[in-house]
Protein backbone atom coordinates (compact mmCIF):
# COMPACT_ATOMS: atom_id res chain seq x y z
CA UNK A 1 0.00 0.00 0.00
CA UNK A 2 3.11 2.40 0.03
CA UNK A 3 3.31 4.36 -2.79
CA UNK A 4 5.63 6.97 -4.52
CA UNK A 5 5.15 10.38 -2.07
CA UNK A 6 5.30 13.75 -3.94
CA UNK A 7 6.97 16.15 -1.36
CA UNK A 8 5.78 19.12 -2.75
CA UNK A 9 2.43 18.38 -3.43
CA UNK A 10 2.34 17.04 0.55
CA UNK A 11 4.07 20.15 2.22
CA UNK A 12 1.23 21.98 2.35
CA UNK A 13 -0.45 19.11 5.01
CA UNK A 14 2.83 19.84 7.11
CA UNK A 15 0.87 22.40 9.17
CA UNK A 16 -2.26 20.62 9.43
CA UNK A 17 -0.19 17.33 10.35
CA UNK A 18 1.55 18.90 13.00
CA UNK A 19 -1.79 19.65 14.90
CA UNK A 20 -3.27 16.50 14.20
CA UNK A 21 -4.04 14.11 17.00
CA UNK A 22 -4.31 11.03 14.59
CA UNK A 23 -2.46 8.82 16.91
CA UNK A 24 0.62 8.34 13.70
CA UNK A 25 0.94 11.98 14.06
CA UNK A 26 1.64 11.81 17.67
CA UNK A 27 4.00 9.13 17.42
CA UNK A 28 6.13 10.69 14.47
CA UNK A 29 6.05 14.05 16.61
CA UNK A 30 7.69 12.17 19.57
CA UNK A 31 10.10 10.23 17.33
CA UNK A 32 11.30 13.86 15.81
CA UNK A 33 11.50 15.07 19.41
CA UNK A 34 14.44 12.19 19.60
CA UNK A 35 16.73 14.07 17.47
CA UNK A 36 16.27 17.88 18.47
CA UNK A 37 19.47 17.66 20.71
CA UNK A 38 21.74 15.26 18.68
CA UNK A 39 20.46 16.30 14.99
CA UNK A 40 18.15 14.38 12.28
CA UNK A 41 20.45 10.72 11.31
CA UNK A 42 21.23 10.63 7.66
CA UNK A 43 18.66 7.72 8.14
CA UNK A 44 15.68 6.90 10.42
CA UNK A 45 15.50 3.17 11.17
CA UNK A 46 12.06 1.74 11.82
CA UNK A 47 11.82 -1.51 12.92
CA UNK A 48 8.83 -4.88 13.25
CA UNK A 49 9.84 -7.92 15.27
CA UNK A 50 8.36 -11.45 14.45
CA UNK A 51 9.05 -14.65 16.28
CA UNK A 52 8.47 -17.22 13.36
CA UNK A 53 7.82 -20.27 15.89
CA UNK A 54 4.23 -20.25 13.70
CA UNK A 55 2.01 -19.29 11.22
CA UNK A 56 2.28 -15.25 10.66
CA UNK A 57 -1.50 -14.33 11.90
CA UNK A 58 -2.84 -11.19 11.55
CA UNK A 59 -1.21 -9.60 14.81
CA UNK A 60 1.86 -9.45 12.99
CA UNK A 61 0.94 -7.76 9.52
CA UNK A 62 -0.99 -5.25 11.80
CA UNK A 63 2.23 -4.45 13.75
CA UNK A 64 3.91 -3.76 9.73
CA UNK A 65 0.85 -2.03 9.33
CA UNK A 66 0.69 0.15 11.82
CA UNK A 67 4.56 1.41 11.39
CA UNK A 68 3.99 1.93 8.10
CA UNK A 69 1.20 4.39 9.13
CA UNK A 70 4.12 6.25 11.59
CA UNK A 71 6.59 5.95 9.32
CA UNK A 72 3.90 7.69 6.24
CA UNK A 73 3.43 10.69 9.17
CA UNK A 74 6.92 10.96 9.71
CA UNK A 75 7.83 11.61 6.09
CA UNK A 76 5.26 14.16 6.12
CA UNK A 77 6.50 16.04 9.33
CA UNK A 78 9.87 16.15 7.45
CA UNK A 79 8.63 17.23 4.26
CA UNK A 80 10.40 14.02 3.24
CA UNK A 81 13.36 15.76 3.43
CA UNK A 82 15.01 12.52 5.74
CA UNK A 83 15.17 9.05 4.37
CA UNK A 84 13.64 6.38 6.13
CA UNK A 85 13.88 2.60 6.50
CA UNK A 86 11.41 -0.23 7.75
CA UNK A 87 13.17 -3.35 8.47
CA UNK A 88 10.86 -6.50 8.99
CA UNK A 89 13.20 -8.33 11.44
CA UNK A 90 12.80 -12.53 11.75
CA UNK A 91 13.98 -14.03 14.89
CA UNK A 92 14.69 -17.07 12.90
CA UNK A 93 17.31 -18.46 15.11
CA UNK A 94 15.51 -18.94 17.94
CA UNK A 95 14.95 -22.17 19.12
CA UNK A 96 12.31 -24.51 18.55
CA UNK A 97 10.42 -24.52 22.16
CA UNK A 98 7.16 -26.58 21.04
CA UNK A 99 5.75 -28.12 18.31
CA UNK A 100 2.52 -25.62 16.94
CA UNK A 101 -0.43 -27.10 17.25
CA UNK A 102 -1.64 -26.38 14.02
CA UNK A 103 1.39 -27.22 11.43
CA UNK A 104 1.57 -31.37 10.14
CA UNK A 105 4.43 -33.57 10.28
CA UNK A 106 4.52 -32.54 13.95
CA UNK A 107 6.29 -36.11 14.99
CA UNK A 108 9.09 -35.03 12.59
CA UNK A 109 8.96 -31.57 14.40
CA UNK A 110 9.36 -32.87 18.00
CA UNK A 111 13.05 -34.79 16.94
CA UNK A 112 14.19 -31.18 16.25
CA UNK A 113 13.13 -29.39 19.76
CA UNK A 114 15.59 -26.83 20.91
CA UNK A 115 17.30 -26.42 17.37
CA UNK A 116 17.19 -23.01 15.86
CA UNK A 117 13.62 -22.42 13.48
CA UNK A 118 16.41 -22.11 10.54
CA UNK A 119 17.79 -25.92 11.19
CA UNK A 120 14.27 -27.40 11.54
CA UNK A 121 13.02 -28.98 8.14
CA UNK A 122 10.26 -27.57 6.60
CA UNK A 123 6.94 -29.42 7.59
CA UNK A 124 4.56 -28.13 5.24
CA UNK A 125 6.31 -29.32 1.89
CA UNK A 126 9.99 -29.68 1.91
CA UNK A 127 9.75 -26.17 -0.28
CA UNK A 128 12.16 -24.04 1.80
CA UNK A 129 14.83 -25.07 4.02
CA UNK A 130 13.59 -25.19 6.81
CA UNK A 131 9.97 -24.07 8.93
CA UNK A 132 11.38 -20.58 9.44
CA UNK A 133 12.32 -19.86 6.00
CA UNK A 134 8.65 -21.64 5.41
CA UNK A 135 6.96 -19.00 7.91
CA UNK A 136 9.54 -16.00 6.40
CA UNK A 137 8.18 -16.38 3.12
CA UNK A 138 4.75 -16.73 4.10
CA UNK A 139 5.03 -13.29 5.64
CA UNK A 140 7.06 -12.09 3.34
CA UNK A 141 4.22 -13.07 0.44
CA UNK A 142 1.93 -11.20 2.29
CA UNK A 143 3.28 -8.01 3.07
CA UNK A 144 4.47 -7.94 -0.86
CA UNK A 145 0.66 -8.41 -1.69
CA UNK A 146 0.21 -5.49 0.57
CA UNK A 147 3.03 -3.49 -1.69
CA UNK A 148 4.41 -2.30 1.63
CA UNK A 149 8.02 -0.73 1.48
CA UNK A 150 10.33 -3.00 3.75
CA UNK A 151 13.61 -4.63 3.90
CA UNK A 152 13.50 -7.86 5.46
CA UNK A 153 15.99 -9.50 7.92
CA UNK A 154 17.07 -13.06 9.28
CA UNK A 155 18.41 -13.37 12.81
CA UNK A 156 20.62 -16.39 11.47
CA UNK A 157 22.14 -14.19 8.80
CA UNK A 158 22.79 -11.42 10.71
CA UNK A 159 24.42 -13.27 13.79
CA UNK A 160 26.28 -16.05 11.28
CA UNK A 161 27.24 -13.10 9.07
CA UNK A 162 29.14 -11.34 11.53
CA UNK A 163 26.71 -8.33 11.33
CA UNK A 164 25.81 -8.42 15.06
CA UNK A 165 29.59 -9.49 16.25
CA UNK A 166 30.80 -6.13 17.27
CA UNK A 167 27.81 -5.73 19.74
CA UNK A 168 28.15 -9.32 21.01
CA UNK A 169 31.36 -8.19 21.88
CA UNK A 170 29.93 -5.16 24.07
CA UNK A 171 27.60 -7.48 25.38
CA UNK A 172 30.19 -9.62 26.63
CA UNK A 173 32.42 -6.64 28.24
CA UNK A 174 28.99 -5.38 29.45
CA UNK A 175 28.36 -8.76 30.80
CA UNK A 176 27.81 -7.89 34.75
CA UNK A 177 25.61 -5.20 34.18
CA UNK A 178 23.44 -7.32 31.76
CA UNK A 179 23.51 -9.72 34.35
CA UNK A 180 22.59 -7.34 36.91
CA UNK A 181 19.13 -5.91 35.13
CA UNK A 182 17.87 -9.04 34.25
CA UNK A 183 18.26 -11.34 37.44
CA UNK A 184 16.10 -9.83 40.00
CA UNK A 185 13.15 -10.37 37.34
CA UNK A 186 13.71 -13.48 37.57
CA UNK A 187 12.94 -16.70 39.69
CA UNK A 188 15.50 -18.82 41.95
CA UNK A 189 15.44 -21.89 39.30
CA UNK A 190 16.27 -19.60 36.32
CA UNK A 191 18.71 -17.03 38.08
CA UNK A 192 21.33 -20.16 38.33
CA UNK A 193 21.18 -20.85 35.03
CA UNK A 194 20.82 -17.53 33.34
CA UNK A 195 23.11 -16.42 30.87
CA UNK A 196 22.31 -13.61 27.91
CA UNK A 197 24.08 -15.95 25.77
CA UNK A 198 22.56 -19.18 24.57
CA UNK A 199 25.62 -21.62 22.85
CA UNK A 200 24.55 -23.16 19.85
CA UNK A 201 26.02 -26.88 20.08
CA UNK A 202 28.47 -27.84 17.92
CA UNK A 203 27.68 -31.42 17.47
CA UNK A 204 23.24 -31.74 18.36
CA UNK A 205 22.79 -27.93 16.94
CA UNK A 206 20.58 -26.91 19.37
CA UNK A 207 20.05 -23.92 21.26
CA UNK A 208 21.45 -24.19 24.86
CA UNK A 209 20.26 -22.57 27.78
CA UNK A 210 23.22 -23.25 30.04
CA UNK A 211 24.86 -21.19 32.96
CA UNK A 212 28.55 -19.56 32.08
CA UNK A 213 31.31 -21.42 34.06
CA UNK A 214 33.59 -18.26 32.41
CA UNK A 215 33.85 -15.86 30.09
CA UNK A 216 37.35 -14.16 28.07
CA UNK A 217 36.34 -10.39 27.31
CA UNK A 218 39.59 -9.77 25.35
CA UNK A 219 39.47 -13.19 24.04
CA UNK A 220 35.60 -12.88 22.47
CA UNK A 221 34.85 -16.32 24.27
CA UNK A 222 32.41 -17.91 26.86
CA UNK A 223 32.92 -21.12 28.55
CA UNK A 224 29.97 -23.57 29.37
CA UNK A 225 29.59 -27.42 30.91
CA UNK A 226 28.12 -29.10 27.67
CA UNK A 227 24.79 -30.83 29.03
CA UNK A 228 25.43 -34.17 27.71
CA UNK A 229 29.17 -35.34 28.49
CA UNK A 230 29.63 -32.36 31.39
CA UNK A 231 32.94 -31.33 29.52
CA UNK A 232 33.90 -27.43 29.75
CA UNK A 233 33.38 -26.15 26.15
CA UNK A 234 34.96 -22.54 25.19
CA UNK A 235 33.10 -20.75 22.27
CA UNK A 236 33.53 -17.84 20.56
CA UNK A 237 30.39 -15.07 20.99
CA UNK A 238 30.96 -14.09 17.23
CA UNK A 239 29.98 -15.55 13.99
CA UNK A 240 27.00 -16.96 15.14
CA UNK A 241 28.18 -19.60 17.51
CA UNK A 242 25.54 -18.25 20.41
CA UNK A 243 22.22 -16.36 20.24
CA UNK A 244 21.53 -13.92 22.74
CA UNK A 245 18.25 -14.47 25.47
CA UNK A 246 15.56 -12.67 23.77
CA UNK A 247 15.10 -9.61 25.81
CA UNK A 248 19.22 -9.06 25.41
CA UNK A 249 18.41 -10.40 21.38
CA UNK A 250 16.13 -7.40 21.19
CA UNK A 251 18.66 -4.76 22.81
CA UNK A 252 21.47 -6.36 20.88
CA UNK A 253 19.27 -5.65 17.72
CA UNK A 254 18.38 -1.56 19.03
CA UNK A 255 22.24 -1.45 19.53
CA UNK A 256 23.77 -2.82 16.33
CA UNK A 257 21.40 -1.44 13.98
CA UNK A 258 20.52 1.95 15.32
CA UNK A 259 16.56 1.37 15.32
CA UNK A 260 14.86 4.44 16.12
CA UNK A 261 10.96 3.02 16.46
CA UNK A 262 9.67 0.00 17.32
CA UNK A 263 6.18 -0.44 18.81
CA UNK A 264 4.96 -3.67 20.68
CA UNK A 265 2.56 -5.37 22.43
CA UNK A 266 0.69 -4.56 26.18
CA UNK A 267 1.81 -7.37 27.33
CA UNK A 268 5.64 -6.73 26.64
CA UNK A 269 5.94 -3.77 28.24
CA UNK A 270 8.08 -5.06 31.15
CA UNK A 271 10.45 -6.99 27.83
CA UNK A 272 10.69 -3.16 26.21
CA UNK A 273 11.71 -1.91 29.66
CA UNK A 274 14.37 -4.36 30.24
CA UNK A 275 15.83 -3.94 26.56
CA UNK A 276 15.94 -0.31 26.89
CA UNK A 277 18.27 -1.25 29.94
CA UNK A 278 20.50 -3.38 28.40
CA UNK A 279 20.68 -1.34 25.14
CA UNK A 280 21.87 1.83 27.21
CA UNK A 281 24.04 -0.59 28.79
CA UNK A 282 25.79 -1.62 25.43
CA UNK A 283 25.91 2.82 25.06
CA UNK A 284 23.18 3.04 22.57
CA UNK A 285 19.73 4.80 22.86
CA UNK A 286 16.77 2.45 22.85
CA UNK A 287 13.84 3.37 20.39
CA UNK A 288 11.08 5.51 20.35
CA UNK A 289 7.74 3.48 20.16
CA UNK A 290 4.16 2.72 21.86
CA UNK A 291 2.21 -0.74 23.11
CA UNK A 292 -1.01 -1.49 21.89
CA UNK A 293 -3.32 -3.15 23.01
CA UNK A 294 -3.59 -7.54 22.65
CA UNK A 295 -5.83 -8.79 20.12
CA UNK A 296 -8.24 -11.80 20.81
CA UNK A 297 -9.84 -14.49 19.63
CA UNK A 298 -14.12 -15.28 19.76
CA UNK A 299 -13.51 -16.34 23.57
CA UNK A 300 -11.57 -13.33 24.76
CA UNK A 301 -8.17 -15.19 24.58
CA UNK A 302 -4.92 -14.03 23.11
CA UNK A 303 -4.11 -14.82 19.86
CA UNK A 304 -1.42 -17.08 19.82
CA UNK A 305 0.94 -18.42 16.62
CA UNK A 306 1.39 -21.71 17.89
CA UNK A 307 -2.09 -22.05 18.68
CA UNK A 308 -3.51 -21.03 15.43
CA UNK A 309 -6.64 -19.39 17.14
CA UNK A 310 -7.90 -16.16 15.91
CA UNK A 311 -8.02 -15.20 12.40
CA UNK A 312 -4.90 -16.02 9.49
CA UNK A 313 -4.10 -13.09 7.29
CA UNK A 314 -5.35 -15.28 4.61
CA UNK A 315 -8.43 -15.74 6.22
CA UNK A 316 -9.50 -12.39 6.40
CA UNK A 317 -8.58 -11.19 2.64
CA UNK A 318 -10.47 -14.34 2.10
CA UNK A 319 -13.74 -12.56 3.03
CA UNK A 320 -12.82 -9.09 2.71
CA UNK A 321 -10.19 -6.49 1.52
CA UNK A 322 -6.42 -5.89 2.45
CA UNK A 323 -7.83 -1.80 2.86
CA UNK A 324 -10.20 -3.28 5.25
CA UNK A 325 -8.16 -5.45 7.69
CA UNK A 326 -5.82 -2.31 7.28
CA UNK A 327 -8.33 -0.06 8.07
CA UNK A 328 -9.39 -2.20 11.59
CA UNK A 329 -6.04 -2.12 12.43
CA UNK A 330 -5.80 1.78 12.41
CA UNK A 331 -8.69 1.94 14.50
CA UNK A 332 -7.86 2.53 18.56
CA UNK A 333 -5.02 0.69 18.38
CA UNK A 334 -4.38 0.61 22.29
CA UNK A 335 -8.20 -1.08 23.06
CA UNK A 336 -7.91 -4.65 23.01
CA UNK A 337 -9.51 -6.19 19.47
CA UNK A 338 -11.33 -9.05 18.94
CA UNK A 339 -10.05 -10.92 15.83
CA UNK A 340 -12.59 -12.92 14.76
CA UNK A 341 -14.60 -13.39 11.76
CA UNK A 342 -17.83 -11.59 13.01
CA UNK A 343 -15.73 -8.58 13.05
CA UNK A 344 -15.31 -8.77 8.96
CA UNK A 345 -18.18 -7.01 7.79
CA UNK A 346 -18.85 -4.08 10.30
CA UNK A 347 -14.78 -3.52 9.48
CA UNK A 348 -15.50 -3.38 5.58
CA UNK A 349 -18.71 -1.23 6.00
CA UNK A 350 -17.12 1.27 8.15
CA UNK A 351 -14.23 1.66 5.73
CA UNK A 352 -16.35 2.65 3.51
CA UNK A 353 -18.10 5.45 5.55
CA UNK A 354 -14.72 6.77 5.76
CA UNK A 355 -14.52 6.63 1.99
CA UNK A 356 -17.25 8.51 1.67
CA UNK A 357 -16.55 11.04 4.14
CA UNK A 358 -12.89 11.46 2.84
CA UNK A 359 -14.27 13.79 -0.31
CA UNK A 360 -16.40 16.48 2.19
CA UNK A 361 -13.98 16.90 4.90
CA UNK A 362 -11.10 19.59 4.78
CA UNK A 363 -7.29 19.18 5.08
CA UNK A 364 -7.04 19.00 9.03
CA UNK A 365 -10.22 16.69 9.07
CA UNK A 366 -8.50 14.24 6.54
CA UNK A 367 -5.79 13.56 8.02
CA UNK A 368 -7.75 12.51 11.13
CA UNK A 369 -9.38 10.02 8.49
CA UNK A 370 -8.16 6.44 8.75
CA UNK A 371 -8.90 5.77 5.45
CA UNK A 372 -5.59 8.64 4.69
CA UNK A 373 -3.52 6.76 7.06
CA UNK A 374 -4.41 2.83 5.29
CA UNK A 375 -3.37 4.56 1.67
CA UNK A 376 -0.93 6.70 2.43
CA UNK A 377 -2.70 10.07 1.87
CA UNK A 378 -4.61 8.92 -1.53
CA UNK A 379 -7.32 7.09 -0.75
CA UNK A 380 -10.19 5.88 -3.12
CA UNK A 381 -11.98 8.89 -4.81
CA UNK A 382 -15.77 6.87 -4.20
CA UNK A 383 -16.92 4.32 -1.54
CA UNK A 384 -19.49 1.88 -3.44
CA UNK A 385 -23.07 1.93 -3.60
CA UNK A 386 -24.53 -1.15 -1.17
CA UNK A 387 -23.04 -1.85 2.17
CA UNK A 388 -21.21 -4.84 2.97
CA UNK A 389 -24.01 -5.97 5.14
CA UNK A 390 -26.87 -5.12 2.74
CA UNK A 391 -25.60 -7.41 0.43
CA UNK A 392 -25.64 -10.03 2.82
CA UNK A 393 -28.74 -9.55 3.34
CA UNK A 394 -29.64 -9.54 -0.26
CA UNK A 395 -27.68 -12.75 -0.82
CA UNK A 396 -30.14 -13.97 2.17
CA UNK A 397 -33.22 -13.11 0.89
CA UNK A 398 -32.82 -13.35 -2.92
CA UNK A 399 -31.02 -17.03 -2.55
CA UNK A 400 -28.17 -15.72 -4.74
CA UNK A 401 -25.54 -17.81 -5.27
CA UNK A 402 -24.04 -16.22 -8.04
CA UNK A 403 -22.85 -12.49 -8.55
CA UNK A 404 -25.03 -12.16 -12.12
CA UNK A 405 -27.73 -12.25 -9.56
CA UNK A 406 -26.97 -9.89 -7.45
CA UNK A 407 -25.69 -7.84 -9.98
CA UNK A 408 -29.51 -7.89 -11.31
CA UNK A 409 -31.04 -6.49 -8.08
CA UNK A 410 -27.90 -3.96 -7.82
CA UNK A 411 -28.29 -2.03 -11.05
CA UNK A 412 -32.13 -2.07 -10.78
CA UNK A 413 -31.38 -0.20 -7.56
CA UNK A 414 -28.45 2.05 -9.05
CA UNK A 415 -28.87 2.21 -12.85
CA UNK A 416 -25.88 2.61 -14.77
CA UNK A 417 -23.78 0.81 -12.07
CA UNK A 418 -22.31 -2.64 -13.79
CA UNK A 419 -19.77 -4.91 -12.41
CA UNK A 420 -17.26 -2.73 -15.25
CA UNK A 421 -18.19 0.37 -13.71
CA UNK A 422 -17.98 -0.19 -10.29
CA UNK A 423 -14.95 -3.15 -9.82
CA UNK A 424 -14.69 -2.35 -6.51
CA UNK A 425 -18.26 -3.02 -5.74
CA UNK A 426 -18.17 -6.71 -7.75
CA UNK A 427 -15.35 -7.21 -5.62
CA UNK A 428 -17.22 -6.64 -2.73
CA UNK A 429 -20.31 -8.81 -4.09
CA UNK A 430 -17.87 -11.76 -4.20
CA UNK A 431 -16.85 -11.05 -0.80
CA UNK A 432 -20.77 -11.21 0.39
CA UNK A 433 -21.11 -14.42 -1.36
CA UNK A 434 -18.18 -16.50 0.12
CA UNK A 435 -18.98 -14.84 3.44
CA UNK A 436 -22.48 -16.02 3.62
CA UNK A 437 -22.01 -19.30 2.69
CA UNK A 438 -19.35 -20.33 5.22
CA UNK A 439 -21.00 -17.49 8.20
CA UNK A 440 -24.25 -16.51 7.79
CA UNK A 441 -26.21 -19.52 6.13
CA UNK A 442 -25.22 -21.98 8.80
CA UNK A 443 -26.76 -19.51 12.01
CA UNK A 444 -29.68 -18.60 9.75
CA UNK A 445 -32.78 -19.43 12.18
CA UNK A 446 -36.35 -18.32 10.88
CA UNK A 447 -39.57 -17.53 13.60
CA UNK A 448 -42.84 -17.61 13.29
CA UNK A 449 -44.56 -14.29 13.58
CA UNK A 450 -46.92 -13.96 17.04
CA UNK A 451 -50.26 -12.38 16.65
CA UNK A 452 -49.35 -8.66 16.80
CA UNK A 453 -46.18 -9.30 14.64
CA UNK A 454 -48.79 -10.81 12.01
CA UNK A 455 -50.95 -7.87 11.91
CA UNK A 456 -47.87 -5.54 11.46
CA UNK A 457 -46.80 -7.27 8.85
CA UNK A 458 -50.32 -7.50 6.66
CA UNK A 459 -50.32 -3.71 7.58
CA UNK A 460 -46.75 -3.17 6.16
CA UNK A 461 -47.48 -5.28 3.09
CA UNK A 462 -50.51 -3.08 2.42
CA UNK A 463 -47.99 -0.16 3.01
CA UNK A 464 -45.66 -1.12 0.59
CA UNK A 465 -48.11 -2.26 -2.00
CA UNK A 466 -49.34 1.38 -2.26
CA UNK A 467 -45.68 2.32 -3.21
CA UNK A 468 -44.68 3.50 -6.47
CA UNK A 469 -42.18 0.02 -8.17
CA UNK A 470 -39.86 2.70 -7.85
CA UNK A 471 -40.06 4.25 -4.19
CA UNK A 472 -36.30 4.87 -2.52
CA UNK A 473 -34.99 3.60 0.80
CA UNK A 474 -36.45 6.34 2.36
CA UNK A 475 -40.10 6.37 1.34
CA UNK A 476 -39.75 2.16 2.44
CA UNK A 477 -38.54 3.33 5.71
CA UNK A 478 -41.30 6.06 6.55
CA UNK A 479 -43.60 3.51 5.65
CA UNK A 480 -42.32 0.91 8.00
CA UNK A 481 -42.78 3.61 10.68
CA UNK A 482 -45.98 4.68 9.89
CA UNK A 483 -46.76 0.88 10.37
CA UNK A 484 -44.93 0.57 13.59
CA UNK A 485 -46.36 3.97 15.49
CA UNK A 486 -49.31 3.03 16.44
CA UNK A 487 -48.37 -0.50 17.94
CA UNK A 488 -48.16 -0.03 21.45
CA UNK A 489 -45.04 -2.53 21.64
CA UNK A 490 -43.06 -0.85 18.85
CA UNK A 491 -43.61 2.17 20.91
CA UNK A 492 -40.40 3.84 22.06
CA UNK A 493 -41.50 6.72 24.79
CA UNK A 494 -37.91 8.25 24.91
CA UNK A 495 -37.85 8.86 21.68
CA UNK A 496 -40.52 12.05 19.57
CA UNK A 497 -42.47 11.28 16.61
CA UNK A 498 -43.22 13.35 13.56
CA UNK A 499 -46.57 14.39 15.28
CA UNK A 500 -45.51 14.28 18.93
CA UNK A 501 -46.08 11.07 19.72
CA UNK A 502 -43.57 8.00 20.80
CA UNK A 503 -41.01 6.91 18.08
CA UNK A 504 -40.19 3.42 17.21
CA UNK A 505 -38.35 1.32 18.89
CA UNK A 506 -35.58 -1.32 17.46
CA UNK A 507 -37.66 -3.77 18.55
CA UNK A 508 -39.91 -3.40 15.83
CA UNK A 509 -36.67 -3.89 12.86
CA UNK A 510 -35.91 -6.43 15.15
CA UNK A 511 -38.91 -8.19 14.73
CA UNK A 512 -38.41 -7.68 10.69
CA UNK A 513 -34.60 -9.30 10.41
CA UNK A 514 -35.35 -12.19 12.82
CA UNK A 515 -38.95 -12.78 10.65
CA UNK A 516 -37.90 -12.19 7.17
CA UNK A 517 -34.33 -12.50 6.95
CA UNK A 518 -33.37 -15.12 10.03
CA UNK A 519 -31.02 -12.69 11.59
CA UNK A 520 -30.79 -10.36 15.08
CA UNK A 521 -29.90 -7.60 12.85
CA UNK A 522 -28.82 -5.74 9.67
CA UNK A 523 -28.75 -2.62 8.25
CA UNK A 524 -31.69 0.20 7.75
CA UNK A 525 -34.29 -1.49 6.18
CA UNK A 526 -35.77 0.37 3.77
CA UNK A 527 -32.60 0.66 2.06
CA UNK A 528 -32.34 -3.20 2.14
CA UNK A 529 -36.17 -2.99 0.53
CA UNK A 530 -35.23 -0.99 -1.93
CA UNK A 531 -32.38 -2.61 -3.23
CA UNK A 532 -34.41 -5.73 -2.78
CA UNK A 533 -37.40 -4.97 -3.98
CA UNK A 534 -40.67 -3.69 -3.19
CA UNK A 535 -42.76 -6.69 -5.20
CA UNK A 536 -39.72 -9.15 -3.75
CA UNK A 537 -40.25 -7.81 -0.01
CA UNK A 538 -43.66 -8.52 -0.61
CA UNK A 539 -43.39 -11.85 -1.61
CA UNK A 540 -40.82 -12.43 1.61
CA UNK A 541 -43.62 -10.80 4.00
CA UNK A 542 -46.21 -13.53 2.92
CA UNK A 543 -43.55 -16.48 3.03
CA UNK A 544 -43.33 -15.78 5.95
CA UNK A 545 -46.83 -15.07 7.55
CA UNK A 546 -47.29 -18.33 4.83
CA UNK A 547 -44.70 -20.27 7.18
CA UNK A 548 -42.55 -21.14 4.23
CA UNK A 549 -39.79 -19.47 5.46
CA UNK A 550 -39.42 -21.44 8.62
CA UNK A 551 -40.08 -24.50 7.35
CA UNK A 552 -37.19 -23.74 4.72
CA UNK A 553 -35.06 -22.81 7.21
Amino acid sequence: MQTTVDAVAERPLREEALASNAWPFEEARKLIKRFETSGMPATVLFETGYGPSGLPHIGTFGEVARTSMVRRAFRVLTEDKVPTRLLCFSDDMDGLRKVPDNVPNREMMLTHLGKPLSRVPDPFSNEHPSFGAANNARLMAFLDRFGFDYEFASATVYYASGRFDATLLKMLAAYDEVMEIILPTLGPDRRATYSPFLPVHPKTGIVLQVPMVDRDPDAGTITYLDPDSSERVETPVTGGAVKCQWKADWALRWAALGVDYEMAGKDLIDSVTLASKICKALGATPPEGFNYELFLDEKGQKISKSKGNGLTIDEWLAYASPESLAFYMFQKPKAAKRLYFDVIPKAVDDYYQFVAAYQRQDPRQRLQNPVWHVHDGHPPEKAVAVPFAMLLNLVSASHASNTATLWGFITRYAPGVTPETDPELDRLVAYALRYFEDFVRPSKTFRAPDAVEREALEALDAKLAALPKDADGEAIQNALLDVARPIERYQDHRKTGPQGGPGVSVEWFQALYQILIGQERGPRFGSFAALYGIDETRALIRDALEGRLVAEG
